[in-house]
Protein backbone atom coordinates (compact mmCIF):
# COMPACT_ATOMS: atom_id res chain seq x y z
CA UNK A 1 0.00 0.00 0.00
CA UNK A 2 2.95 2.54 0.98
CA UNK A 3 4.39 1.75 -2.29
CA UNK A 4 1.15 2.29 -4.57
CA UNK A 5 0.88 6.14 -2.12
CA UNK A 6 4.41 7.06 -3.35
CA UNK A 7 3.81 5.86 -6.96
CA UNK A 8 0.33 8.32 -6.84
CA UNK A 9 2.58 11.35 -5.11
CA UNK A 10 5.38 11.37 -7.68
CA UNK A 11 2.64 10.97 -10.43
CA UNK A 12 0.90 13.82 -9.04
CA UNK A 13 3.68 16.26 -8.11
CA UNK A 14 5.05 15.95 -12.29
CA UNK A 15 1.59 16.88 -13.13
CA UNK A 16 2.04 20.10 -11.38
CA UNK A 17 5.11 20.58 -13.02
CA UNK A 18 3.81 20.57 -16.48
CA UNK A 19 0.64 22.37 -15.31
CA UNK A 20 3.19 25.18 -14.33
CA UNK A 21 5.01 25.55 -17.56
CA UNK A 22 2.95 27.33 -20.69
CA UNK A 23 0.07 25.81 -22.66
CA UNK A 24 2.47 24.95 -25.96
CA UNK A 25 5.90 24.17 -23.64
CA UNK A 26 8.08 26.91 -26.04
CA UNK A 27 9.67 30.10 -24.69
CA UNK A 28 8.34 33.16 -25.19
CA UNK A 29 9.28 36.01 -27.08
CA UNK A 30 9.26 39.72 -25.65
CA UNK A 31 9.64 42.89 -28.14
CA UNK A 32 11.35 45.70 -26.49
CA UNK A 33 13.49 49.32 -26.57
CA UNK A 34 16.81 50.43 -26.03
CA UNK A 35 17.30 53.06 -23.71
CA UNK A 36 20.33 54.56 -22.24
CA UNK A 37 22.20 51.99 -23.02
CA UNK A 38 19.93 48.85 -21.52
CA UNK A 39 16.92 47.33 -22.97
CA UNK A 40 13.52 47.85 -21.55
CA UNK A 41 10.28 45.38 -21.94
CA UNK A 42 7.22 44.92 -20.57
CA UNK A 43 6.49 41.40 -19.43
CA UNK A 44 2.92 39.57 -18.20
CA UNK A 45 4.25 37.53 -15.45
CA UNK A 46 0.91 36.18 -15.11
CA UNK A 47 2.02 33.57 -17.81
CA UNK A 48 4.08 32.21 -14.86
CA UNK A 49 1.20 32.24 -12.32
CA UNK A 50 1.66 29.71 -9.66
CA UNK A 51 -1.63 27.53 -10.24
CA UNK A 52 -2.74 27.60 -7.15
CA UNK A 53 -6.33 26.76 -7.53
CA UNK A 54 -5.23 23.69 -10.04
CA UNK A 55 -2.90 22.43 -7.09
CA UNK A 56 -5.20 22.77 -4.40
CA UNK A 57 -8.02 20.35 -6.62
CA UNK A 58 -4.84 18.16 -6.94
CA UNK A 59 -3.86 18.14 -3.56
CA UNK A 60 -7.37 17.49 -2.48
CA UNK A 61 -7.39 14.47 -5.14
CA UNK A 62 -4.12 13.36 -3.62
CA UNK A 63 -5.90 13.46 0.00
CA UNK A 64 -8.68 11.77 -1.09
CA UNK A 65 -7.07 8.93 -2.76
CA UNK A 66 -4.81 8.34 0.56
CA UNK A 67 -8.10 8.33 2.76
CA UNK A 68 -9.58 5.81 0.22
CA UNK A 69 -5.85 3.72 0.32
CA UNK A 70 -6.51 3.92 4.30
CA UNK A 71 -9.65 2.66 4.71
CA UNK A 72 -9.20 -0.01 1.98
CA UNK A 73 -5.97 -1.07 4.10
CA UNK A 74 -8.09 -1.26 7.39
CA UNK A 75 -10.37 -3.46 5.75
CA UNK A 76 -8.02 -5.99 4.62
CA UNK A 77 -6.62 -5.70 7.96
CA UNK A 78 -10.13 -6.64 9.28
CA UNK A 79 -10.55 -9.19 6.81
CA UNK A 80 -7.76 -11.34 7.74
CA UNK A 81 -8.21 -10.53 11.50
CA UNK A 82 -11.98 -12.39 10.63
CA UNK A 83 -10.82 -14.75 8.48
CA UNK A 84 -9.88 -17.24 11.15
CA UNK A 85 -13.19 -16.86 12.71
CA UNK A 86 -15.24 -17.87 9.24
CA UNK A 87 -12.82 -20.32 8.19
CA UNK A 88 -13.43 -22.03 12.37
CA UNK A 89 -17.23 -21.87 11.70
CA UNK A 90 -17.23 -23.30 8.24
CA UNK A 91 -15.13 -26.39 9.59
CA UNK A 92 -17.84 -26.39 12.33
CA UNK A 93 -20.63 -26.28 10.01
CA UNK A 94 -18.91 -28.54 7.85
CA UNK A 95 -18.57 -31.33 10.23
CA UNK A 96 -22.28 -31.05 11.43
CA UNK A 97 -23.50 -31.44 7.93
CA UNK A 98 -21.05 -34.64 7.50
CA UNK A 99 -23.18 -37.41 9.38
CA UNK A 100 -25.77 -36.09 6.76
CA UNK A 101 -24.02 -36.48 3.91
CA UNK A 102 -24.40 -40.07 3.89
CA UNK A 103 -28.45 -39.64 3.09
CA UNK A 104 -26.49 -39.15 -0.60
CA UNK A 105 -24.37 -42.16 -0.45
CA UNK A 106 -27.23 -44.40 0.78
CA UNK A 107 -28.73 -43.33 -1.97
CA UNK A 108 -32.27 -42.35 0.66
CA UNK A 109 -33.71 -40.30 -2.68
CA UNK A 110 -32.99 -43.37 -5.26
CA UNK A 111 -35.83 -45.19 -7.20
CA UNK A 112 -36.44 -48.89 -5.52
CA UNK A 113 -35.61 -51.63 -8.02
CA UNK A 114 -39.23 -53.08 -9.03
CA UNK A 115 -38.15 -56.74 -7.71
CA UNK A 116 -37.25 -55.58 -4.15
CA UNK A 117 -40.85 -53.56 -4.00
CA UNK A 118 -42.72 -56.88 -4.95
CA UNK A 119 -40.68 -58.71 -2.61
CA UNK A 120 -41.66 -56.47 0.36
CA UNK A 121 -45.09 -56.46 -0.61
CA UNK A 122 -45.24 -60.05 -0.99
CA UNK A 123 -43.99 -60.36 2.60
CA UNK A 124 -46.84 -57.55 4.19
CA UNK A 125 -49.43 -59.37 2.25
CA UNK A 126 -48.28 -62.82 3.95
CA UNK A 127 -47.76 -61.17 7.66
CA UNK A 128 -51.26 -59.29 7.23
CA UNK A 129 -53.03 -62.64 5.96
CA UNK A 130 -51.55 -64.48 8.91
CA UNK A 131 -52.40 -61.73 11.74
CA UNK A 132 -56.02 -61.64 10.02
CA UNK A 133 -56.60 -65.19 10.43
CA UNK A 134 -55.42 -65.40 13.86
CA UNK A 135 -57.45 -62.46 14.90
CA UNK A 136 -59.39 -60.84 12.59
CA UNK A 137 -60.28 -57.49 13.21
CA UNK A 138 -61.94 -54.21 10.71
CA UNK A 139 -58.26 -53.00 10.87
CA UNK A 140 -56.95 -56.14 9.87
CA UNK A 141 -59.50 -56.51 6.50
CA UNK A 142 -58.79 -52.60 6.22
CA UNK A 143 -54.78 -53.11 5.35
CA UNK A 144 -55.44 -56.62 3.37
CA UNK A 145 -58.14 -54.19 1.23
CA UNK A 146 -55.26 -51.84 1.27
CA UNK A 147 -52.54 -53.63 0.25
CA UNK A 148 -54.56 -55.25 -2.15
CA UNK A 149 -54.85 -52.20 -4.61
CA UNK A 150 -51.03 -51.27 -3.79
CA UNK A 151 -50.88 -55.42 -5.44
CA UNK A 152 -52.34 -53.78 -8.82
CA UNK A 153 -50.22 -50.90 -9.01
CA UNK A 154 -47.17 -53.04 -8.49
CA UNK A 155 -48.71 -55.45 -11.56
CA UNK A 156 -49.13 -51.81 -13.43
CA UNK A 157 -45.91 -51.44 -12.78
CA UNK A 158 -44.80 -54.34 -14.63
CA UNK A 159 -46.87 -53.96 -17.63
CA UNK A 160 -46.36 -49.85 -18.76
CA UNK A 161 -42.79 -50.20 -16.59
CA UNK A 162 -43.90 -46.40 -15.75
CA UNK A 163 -44.03 -45.77 -11.97
CA UNK A 164 -43.49 -43.25 -9.03
CA UNK A 165 -41.30 -45.47 -6.79
CA UNK A 166 -40.97 -43.08 -4.06
CA UNK A 167 -45.08 -42.64 -3.44
CA UNK A 168 -44.98 -46.51 -3.28
CA UNK A 169 -42.26 -46.67 -1.23
CA UNK A 170 -43.82 -44.31 1.04
CA UNK A 171 -47.38 -46.02 1.58
CA UNK A 172 -45.31 -49.85 2.08
CA UNK A 173 -43.75 -47.50 4.86
CA UNK A 174 -46.87 -46.91 6.37
CA UNK A 175 -48.60 -50.12 5.44
CA UNK A 176 -45.88 -51.72 7.61
CA UNK A 177 -46.07 -49.94 10.67
CA UNK A 178 -49.95 -50.54 10.41
CA UNK A 179 -49.35 -54.12 9.91
CA UNK A 180 -46.91 -54.17 13.23
CA UNK A 181 -49.26 -52.37 15.08
CA UNK A 182 -51.72 -54.92 14.52
CA UNK A 183 -49.89 -58.14 16.02
CA UNK A 184 -50.82 -57.16 19.97
CA UNK A 185 -50.55 -53.59 20.71
CA UNK A 186 -53.73 -52.57 20.09
CA UNK A 187 -55.24 -55.16 22.20
CA UNK A 188 -52.63 -54.44 25.46
CA UNK A 189 -53.68 -50.78 24.66
CA UNK A 190 -56.94 -51.63 25.41
CA UNK A 191 -56.48 -53.64 28.74
CA UNK A 192 -54.64 -50.67 30.16
CA UNK A 193 -57.30 -48.17 29.14
CA UNK A 194 -57.43 -46.98 32.93
CA UNK A 195 -53.20 -45.76 32.36
CA UNK A 196 -53.30 -44.39 28.90
CA UNK A 197 -57.06 -43.54 28.37
CA UNK A 198 -55.06 -40.40 27.31
CA UNK A 199 -52.05 -41.13 25.74
CA UNK A 200 -50.49 -38.00 24.43
CA UNK A 201 -48.90 -35.95 27.10
CA UNK A 202 -50.15 -32.45 26.95
CA UNK A 203 -47.49 -30.84 28.86
CA UNK A 204 -44.23 -31.79 31.61
CA UNK A 205 -43.74 -30.43 34.91
CA UNK A 206 -41.06 -28.46 36.20
CA UNK A 207 -38.08 -30.38 38.03
CA UNK A 208 -39.64 -32.21 41.14
CA UNK A 209 -36.17 -33.82 41.75
CA UNK A 210 -33.19 -31.55 40.94
CA UNK A 211 -29.87 -33.63 42.44
CA UNK A 212 -25.74 -33.73 41.98
CA UNK A 213 -25.23 -37.45 40.71
CA UNK A 214 -24.00 -39.08 43.85
CA UNK A 215 -20.35 -39.55 42.08
CA UNK A 216 -20.02 -35.95 41.52
CA UNK A 217 -20.59 -33.83 38.94
CA UNK A 218 -17.41 -34.56 36.93
CA UNK A 219 -19.16 -38.01 35.62
CA UNK A 220 -21.31 -35.95 33.08
CA UNK A 221 -22.51 -39.30 31.38
CA UNK A 222 -24.49 -41.94 32.87
CA UNK A 223 -28.29 -42.93 33.26
CA UNK A 224 -30.81 -42.97 36.46
CA UNK A 225 -34.15 -43.43 37.59
CA UNK A 226 -36.54 -46.12 39.29
CA UNK A 227 -37.19 -49.63 38.81
CA UNK A 228 -39.57 -49.08 36.12
CA UNK A 229 -41.36 -52.40 36.46
CA UNK A 230 -43.09 -53.98 39.54
CA UNK A 231 -41.73 -56.84 40.85
CA UNK A 232 -43.48 -59.63 42.86
CA UNK A 233 -43.23 -59.01 46.62
CA UNK A 234 -42.43 -62.60 47.89
CA UNK A 235 -39.89 -62.19 45.65
CA UNK A 236 -36.28 -62.27 47.32
CA UNK A 237 -34.84 -57.99 47.41
CA UNK A 238 -37.87 -56.95 46.55
CA UNK A 239 -39.04 -53.48 46.22
CA UNK A 240 -39.16 -50.43 43.85
CA UNK A 241 -35.42 -49.19 44.07
CA UNK A 242 -33.67 -46.14 42.87
CA UNK A 243 -30.49 -46.18 40.57
CA UNK A 244 -27.62 -44.26 39.15
CA UNK A 245 -25.19 -45.84 36.50
CA UNK A 246 -22.28 -43.22 35.99
CA UNK A 247 -19.70 -43.53 32.97
CA UNK A 248 -16.08 -43.49 33.45
CA UNK A 249 -13.43 -43.59 31.32
CA UNK A 250 -13.98 -40.99 28.61
CA UNK A 251 -18.07 -40.90 29.95
CA UNK A 252 -18.65 -43.93 27.98
CA UNK A 253 -18.23 -46.98 29.76
CA UNK A 254 -19.09 -48.62 33.14
CA UNK A 255 -19.50 -51.61 35.21
CA UNK A 256 -21.39 -50.59 38.71
CA UNK A 257 -25.18 -49.61 38.98
CA UNK A 258 -25.51 -48.18 42.64
CA UNK A 259 -28.88 -48.47 44.19
CA UNK A 260 -30.87 -47.05 46.84
CA UNK A 261 -33.75 -49.09 48.73
CA UNK A 262 -35.73 -46.12 49.21
CA UNK A 263 -36.37 -42.33 47.83
CA UNK A 264 -35.40 -41.12 51.07
CA UNK A 265 -31.60 -43.36 50.80
CA UNK A 266 -31.33 -41.95 47.43
CA UNK A 267 -31.73 -38.12 48.46
CA UNK A 268 -29.37 -38.40 51.06
CA UNK A 269 -26.91 -40.70 49.02
CA UNK A 270 -26.93 -43.12 52.06
CA UNK A 271 -27.22 -46.76 52.42
CA UNK A 272 -26.48 -47.50 48.91
CA UNK A 273 -25.76 -51.30 47.37
CA UNK A 274 -22.99 -51.17 44.38
CA UNK A 275 -23.82 -54.27 41.82
CA UNK A 276 -21.34 -54.67 39.13
CA UNK A 277 -22.98 -56.16 36.13
CA UNK A 278 -19.13 -57.24 35.20
CA UNK A 279 -15.92 -58.01 36.56
CA UNK A 280 -14.32 -54.32 34.87
CA UNK A 281 -15.34 -51.36 32.70
CA UNK A 282 -13.28 -52.89 30.08
CA UNK A 283 -15.02 -56.70 30.46
CA UNK A 284 -16.86 -58.11 27.48
CA UNK A 285 -20.39 -57.82 29.24
CA UNK A 286 -19.40 -54.27 31.04
CA UNK A 287 -22.10 -51.36 29.87
CA UNK A 288 -21.21 -48.94 26.63
CA UNK A 289 -23.15 -45.47 26.52
CA UNK A 290 -25.94 -44.35 28.38
CA UNK A 291 -28.80 -45.77 27.68
CA UNK A 292 -29.26 -48.08 30.24
CA UNK A 293 -32.83 -49.03 32.01
CA UNK A 294 -33.42 -51.58 35.15
CA UNK A 295 -36.53 -52.69 33.83
CA UNK A 296 -37.95 -55.42 36.36
CA UNK A 297 -35.28 -57.64 38.11
CA UNK A 298 -32.45 -56.91 35.15
CA UNK A 299 -29.96 -54.08 33.89
CA UNK A 300 -30.24 -53.36 30.52
CA UNK A 301 -27.47 -51.87 28.39
CA UNK A 302 -25.36 -51.77 25.55
CA UNK A 303 -22.86 -54.69 25.49
CA UNK A 304 -18.89 -53.41 25.44
CA UNK A 305 -17.46 -52.21 22.11
CA UNK A 306 -20.64 -54.44 20.78
CA UNK A 307 -23.32 -54.01 18.55
CA UNK A 308 -25.20 -56.93 21.01
CA UNK A 309 -27.54 -55.73 23.64
CA UNK A 310 -26.72 -57.25 27.18
CA UNK A 311 -29.30 -58.17 30.29
CA UNK A 312 -28.02 -58.62 33.62
CA UNK A 313 -30.36 -60.68 36.42
CA UNK A 314 -30.07 -59.04 39.23
CA UNK A 315 -31.16 -61.77 40.98
CA UNK A 316 -29.15 -65.13 38.89
CA UNK A 317 -26.15 -62.86 38.07
CA UNK A 318 -26.63 -64.29 34.84
CA UNK A 319 -25.75 -61.71 31.63
CA UNK A 320 -27.46 -62.88 28.49
CA UNK A 321 -27.01 -61.06 25.00
CA UNK A 322 -29.39 -60.32 22.40
CA UNK A 323 -28.02 -59.08 18.59
CA UNK A 324 -30.43 -57.19 16.03
CA UNK A 325 -29.20 -57.18 12.81
CA UNK A 326 -28.07 -54.30 10.86
CA UNK A 327 -28.10 -52.12 14.50
CA UNK A 328 -25.93 -48.81 14.69
CA UNK A 329 -23.01 -49.40 16.97
CA UNK A 330 -19.42 -47.68 18.38
CA UNK A 331 -20.99 -43.57 17.48
CA UNK A 332 -22.64 -44.82 14.47
CA UNK A 333 -25.67 -43.14 14.99
CA UNK A 334 -25.73 -41.08 18.10
CA UNK A 335 -27.71 -38.68 19.64
CA UNK A 336 -26.57 -35.62 17.98
CA UNK A 337 -28.67 -32.17 17.62
CA UNK A 338 -26.32 -28.82 18.27
CA UNK A 339 -23.65 -31.19 19.94
CA UNK A 340 -23.45 -35.04 19.71
CA UNK A 341 -23.64 -37.02 22.58
CA UNK A 342 -21.32 -39.90 22.13
CA UNK A 343 -21.81 -43.53 22.52
CA UNK A 344 -25.88 -42.99 22.62
CA UNK A 345 -26.68 -45.76 20.18
CA UNK A 346 -28.42 -47.64 21.63
CA UNK A 347 -31.11 -46.30 23.84
CA UNK A 348 -33.13 -48.79 26.36
CA UNK A 349 -36.66 -47.72 27.24
CA UNK A 350 -39.92 -48.64 29.82
CA UNK A 351 -43.35 -47.49 29.42
CA UNK A 352 -46.94 -49.02 30.48
CA UNK A 353 -46.80 -51.45 27.74
CA UNK A 354 -43.36 -53.03 28.16
CA UNK A 355 -39.64 -52.71 27.41
CA UNK A 356 -38.44 -50.67 24.24
CA UNK A 357 -35.06 -50.33 22.54
CA UNK A 358 -34.37 -47.17 20.23
CA UNK A 359 -31.75 -47.35 17.57
CA UNK A 360 -30.99 -46.84 14.38
CA UNK A 361 -29.71 -48.80 10.92
CA UNK A 362 -28.18 -47.99 7.91
CA UNK A 363 -31.17 -49.68 5.76
CA UNK A 364 -33.48 -47.04 7.82
CA UNK A 365 -31.42 -44.19 6.41
CA UNK A 366 -30.05 -43.49 10.44
CA UNK A 367 -33.63 -42.86 11.15
CA UNK A 368 -34.94 -43.83 14.17
CA UNK A 369 -35.66 -47.79 14.45
CA UNK A 370 -37.62 -48.68 17.77
CA UNK A 371 -38.40 -52.34 19.05
CA UNK A 372 -40.39 -53.98 21.46
CA UNK A 373 -38.64 -56.89 23.47
CA UNK A 374 -39.62 -59.84 25.51
CA UNK A 375 -38.38 -58.61 28.91
CA UNK A 376 -38.09 -62.00 30.18
CA UNK A 377 -36.60 -64.10 27.06
CA UNK A 378 -34.55 -60.98 25.63
CA UNK A 379 -35.91 -61.57 22.08
CA UNK A 380 -37.61 -58.69 19.44
CA UNK A 381 -41.16 -58.81 19.03
CA UNK A 382 -42.14 -56.35 17.03
CA UNK A 383 -40.23 -53.27 14.85
CA UNK A 384 -41.17 -50.06 13.83
CA UNK A 385 -38.75 -48.18 11.24
CA UNK A 386 -39.55 -43.58 11.13
CA UNK A 387 -38.88 -40.90 9.30
CA UNK A 388 -36.71 -38.99 12.16
CA UNK A 389 -33.40 -38.97 12.05
CA UNK A 390 -31.94 -40.01 14.91
CA UNK A 391 -28.73 -37.11 14.61
CA UNK A 392 -31.14 -34.70 14.62
CA UNK A 393 -32.31 -35.44 18.00
CA UNK A 394 -31.09 -34.94 21.65
CA UNK A 395 -33.20 -38.16 23.17
CA UNK A 396 -36.04 -40.17 22.90
CA UNK A 397 -38.16 -41.66 25.06
CA UNK A 398 -41.36 -44.14 25.65
CA UNK A 399 -44.84 -43.19 27.64
CA UNK A 400 -47.76 -45.28 26.37
CA UNK A 401 -46.83 -46.86 23.26
CA UNK A 402 -45.78 -43.42 21.77
CA UNK A 403 -42.29 -42.58 20.96
CA UNK A 404 -41.18 -38.94 22.13
CA UNK A 405 -37.99 -36.94 21.12
CA UNK A 406 -35.94 -33.98 22.05
CA UNK A 407 -34.37 -31.44 20.23
CA UNK A 408 -31.79 -28.55 22.26
CA UNK A 409 -33.13 -25.24 22.50
CA UNK A 410 -30.57 -23.12 25.18
CA UNK A 411 -28.17 -24.51 27.82
CA UNK A 412 -31.73 -24.45 30.10
CA UNK A 413 -34.28 -25.93 27.66
CA UNK A 414 -35.32 -28.37 25.68
CA UNK A 415 -38.35 -29.11 24.01
CA UNK A 416 -40.10 -32.59 23.39
CA UNK A 417 -41.27 -31.69 19.46
CA UNK A 418 -41.91 -35.39 17.51
CA UNK A 419 -43.99 -38.71 18.97
CA UNK A 420 -44.63 -41.58 17.02
CA UNK A 421 -47.56 -43.86 17.62
CA UNK A 422 -46.71 -47.40 17.66
CA UNK A 423 -50.65 -48.26 17.86
CA UNK A 424 -51.25 -46.57 14.52
CA UNK A 425 -48.25 -46.10 13.03
CA UNK A 426 -48.64 -42.57 12.64
CA UNK A 427 -46.09 -39.72 13.54
CA UNK A 428 -46.68 -36.06 14.68
CA UNK A 429 -43.76 -33.54 14.37
CA UNK A 430 -46.17 -30.51 15.48
CA UNK A 431 -45.89 -30.89 19.15
CA UNK A 432 -43.65 -28.24 21.61
CA UNK A 433 -43.63 -29.82 25.10
CA UNK A 434 -40.77 -27.63 27.11
CA UNK A 435 -38.34 -29.14 29.64
CA UNK A 436 -36.12 -27.23 31.52
CA UNK A 437 -32.48 -28.39 32.75
CA UNK A 438 -29.44 -27.11 34.23
CA UNK A 439 -26.68 -27.56 31.37
CA UNK A 440 -26.54 -28.34 28.19
CA UNK A 441 -25.92 -31.97 27.62
CA UNK A 442 -28.48 -34.66 27.79
CA UNK A 443 -27.09 -37.85 28.29
CA UNK A 444 -30.21 -39.87 28.97
CA UNK A 445 -34.08 -39.33 29.40
CA UNK A 446 -36.01 -42.36 30.02
CA UNK A 447 -39.92 -42.59 31.74
CA UNK A 448 -41.03 -44.91 34.55
CA UNK A 449 -44.45 -45.87 34.31
CA UNK A 450 -44.50 -46.55 38.21
CA UNK A 451 -44.22 -43.03 38.90
CA UNK A 452 -45.10 -41.62 35.34
CA UNK A 453 -41.79 -39.40 35.86
CA UNK A 454 -39.09 -38.96 33.40
CA UNK A 455 -35.32 -39.27 34.39
CA UNK A 456 -33.04 -37.19 33.23
CA UNK A 457 -29.07 -36.90 33.52
CA UNK A 458 -28.04 -33.68 32.35
CA UNK A 459 -24.28 -33.31 32.78
CA UNK A 460 -23.85 -34.38 36.26
CA UNK A 461 -27.00 -33.40 37.30
CA UNK A 462 -30.13 -36.12 38.09
CA UNK A 463 -33.64 -34.60 37.40
CA UNK A 464 -36.94 -35.73 36.94
CA UNK A 465 -40.42 -34.93 35.69
CA UNK A 466 -44.33 -35.26 36.45
CA UNK A 467 -45.62 -36.41 32.63
CA UNK A 468 -48.77 -34.74 32.20
CA UNK A 469 -51.71 -35.98 30.27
Amino acid sequence: MQCAVGTLTLTMLLLLLLLTSTSNGDAQRIPGLKKDDSCSCQVNSSVWAFPARKFEGVLQLVQDCGDNLQSLQLQVKLSNERLPEIQATIKNVTARLEPYQYLNDQGLYTALHLRQLAKELRELEEDISSIHQDKPSDQTQKLTQEIGKVRKEVDKMHLSNTFNMKTVKEKLHSLKNGVESCRTIPEEFISKQGVCSQRIMSNISTPVITKISPYGKSYTSGSWGRQAKQVMEDQEGSGVFYWVQPLVNSHRLGNIVRRYRSYDDFMASKNHEDVSVAPSYSHANAIQGSGTVVYGEAVFYNCYYSPELCRYDLQTKVTTRLKIPDIGTNNEFPYCYYNCKDWTDTDFAADETGLWVIYSTQGNHGNLVLSRLDSEAFNVTHTWTTRLFKKSVTNAFMVCGILYATRYIDRFHEEVFYAFDTATGKDDNTLALPLEKIENGVASLSYNPIDRQLYMYNDGYLLSYQAIF
